[in-house]
């Protein structure tokens, strides 16, 4: 089984002959809910790509650890580099989403409050939300054993939605009225990808055509139709296969 994984704000300085410690929320994650003890296995890591994987050297208190660490993992910035613009599903299928799309490996994750979204992110309510797709991100990081853990933007409009996509290498929205499986899809061996994944209620006729303009097609996954909690997850794993970051 591999090693559990803990956040640090940073690592720099952290080199050998060093030791790092974990404290706070992680640390009593580390120390009364996982109970670890001296000479068990551990990765530390910043979450943008550095870790420090060692052996628990001391534990004191309730949220205190010390990490002696032996290795340096690096996880390299990933090429190319997958976005995927979700919009805000119902209830807790946002969590879900991000949760499982981190978990798979994408890198980037963008709210988007679409035209026809029932959910809607305002004041305190919209930054509470934006928290919990942050938070999820982070534990789903650690659960999956990354290094480097995805970005969650700030929620976006139909139109920074359009900005991004026009400046992406390849940028491609998930919708019934493609005529081109995205697993047929000519990808680009290095840059941006960006996928846009619509509501519950579709993507409105308005926006694609915004999107269009942005230099994004259409595009279908298969004979199905899936939620739209658990349509970037399946894309982003079909890109990942096909661009080679799963090879």
């Amino acid at each position: 089984m591999t090693a559990p994984v803990f956040l640090v704000d940073s690592l720099d300085g952290v080199g050998p002959g060093s030791v790092v410690d974990v404290t706070g929320p992680e640390g009593r994650h580390a120390v009364s809910v996982r109970r670890l003890q001296p000479g068990e296995e551990v990765v530390v890591t910043d979450g943008r790509g550095r870790g420090a994987a060692g052996v628990v050297l001391s534990v004191s208190g309730k949220d205190h650890l010390v990490v002696q660490p032996h290795t340096f993992p690096v996880e390299a910035e990933p090429s190319p580099r997958i976005t995927v613009v979700q919009a805000l599903p119902k209830g807790d299928r946002g969590e879900l989403a991000v949760e499982t799309m981190t978990e798979v490996g994408v890198d980037a994750i963008v709210p988007w409050q679409a035209a026809r979204c029932i959910t809607q992110w305002k004041g305190e309510r919209g930054q509470k939300a934006l928290g919990k797709w942050r938070a999820t991100a982070r534990e789903a990081g650690k659960q999956s054993r990354r290094l480097r853990f995805p970005e969650v933007a700030d929620a976006a409009t139909g139109k920074q939605v359009a900005s991004l996509l026009a400046e992406a290498d390849f940028a491609a929205v998930l919708h019934e009225s493609g005529e081109e499986r995205l697993a047929t899809a000519e990808l680009p061996g290095r840059g941006n990808i960006v996928l846009v994944v619509g509501p519950e209620g579709g993507v409105s006729p308005e926006e694609l055509a915004l999107f269009a303009e942005a230099g994004a097609r259409p595009y279908v996954l298969g004979p199905t139709v899936l939620r739209t909690s658990t349509a970037g997850t399946a894309a982003a794993a079909l890109l990942l296969g096909r661009t080679g970051r799963w090879s």
